[in-house]
């Protein structure tokens, strides 16, 4: 079923105020903004990162610091923008200090990144880093073992009735403490652009 543009505007408002009001982890208690996700709400590709960090909770958007402006970056170089694909993550409060997401508030999140990606359905789902690359794994029954194994791959699931693409990518984050991951996020967004 194809929801009508109007209907899931208004269902992702409606998705957006429940995380407002969300208390089923203790993220909600440091947190200055919830972080639903940003972009095309019909995109192809979507972008699934861990958790929102000090700019994205002060914002209440997506990859708005240094994480995100080489993210955006490597979007650019594969011919896309960013208002062209959907950019969210697992969990939709800032953790403490930026730490990992917890498996925990993983679980207790993970519900809200399914009814996005269910009403999207994108064709192709890029993971950004370890947390979010095992959860959109696990949701196609793979087993996850580490990033430098499915860094770049494509792997190939049936999601809503159809072909969808999962490619697994280190997060940007990590780029940013390691430059020679760059050229990995890149071309991993490539291939996703790519895919036609």
């Amino acid at each position: 079923m194809v929801l009508d543009q109007q209907l899931k505007i208004e269902v992702f408002r409606k998705l957006a105020e429940v995380i407002s009001s969300c208390r089923k982890c203790s993220l909600w208690r440091s947190r200055k903004n919830p972080v639903l996700g940003d972009g095309d709400l019909n995109a192809n590709i979507v972008f699934v990162g861990e958790a929102p960090g000090y700019w994205e909770d002060i914002k209440g958007k997506p990859f708005v610091g240094s994480a995100g402006k080489l993210l955006e970056e490597a979007i650019r170089k594969a011919g896309l923008s960013r208002e062209s694909v959907y950019i969210t993550n697992i969990v939709k409060c800032r953790p403490p200090e930026n730490r990992d997401p917890r498996p925990e508030e993983i679980k207790a999140c993970g519900p809200y990144l399914d009814e996005q990606l269910d009403l999207i359905k994108p064709k192709i789902i890029v993971t950004l880093g370890r947390h979010s690359t095992a959860y959109i794994l696990s949701k196609a029954g793979i087993a996850f073992r580490s990033m430098s194994v499915v860094q770049g791959k494509i792997f190939e699931v049936k999601f809503w009735e159809s072909k969808t693409y999962i490619i697994p990518s280190y997060h940007p984050a990590a780029a940013l403490y390691n430059m020679r991951l760059k050229g990995y996020i890149e071309e991993a967004i490539r291939l996703a652009a790519s895919i036609r």
